[in-house]
């Protein structure tokens, strides 16, 4: 973990989130600034920059990552004719937290290309 990370913070709880979900290697929260009805944000709790820097070592929690969305997205009612799943990787693919983390957004229609 890094002590600046904001993400890091979170689950070490020094920071204040909505949690909805937490295991060993997986924590969720609500987005402070939603974009949908549902907005979850899904990080590992290993500190990982970005999905430009992982390894094979990095496979299992990725994986574990997936089902986890599956997971959380049968919480919310509202998701269950569809969700989007997003990662933004760096500065040009809209990056702002420097810790590997995906967003759970459902709860109305998106359209596509996303933008």
């Amino acid at each position: 973990m890094l002590k600046n990370c904001i993400f890091c913070k979170i689950v070490k709880n020094e920071l204040l989130s909505q949690k909805v979900y937490e295991d060993e290697s997986v924590f969720a929260f609500k987005d402070i600034n939603p974009q949908a009805p549902v907005h979850v944000i899904i990080i590992p709790k290993k500190h990982i920059t970005s999905l430009s820097v992982i390894s094979v070592e990095n496979e299992k929690v990725l994986g574990h990552i997936q089902v986890t969305v599956s997971r959380i997205a049968k919480q919310f009612s509202e998701l269950k004719n569809g969700f989007r799943l997003i990662n933004n990787c760096g500065v040009e693919g809209g990056q702002t937290v420097l810790h590997l983390h995906y967003h759970l957004l459902g709860g109305r229609s998106f359209r596509w290309p996303p933008g």
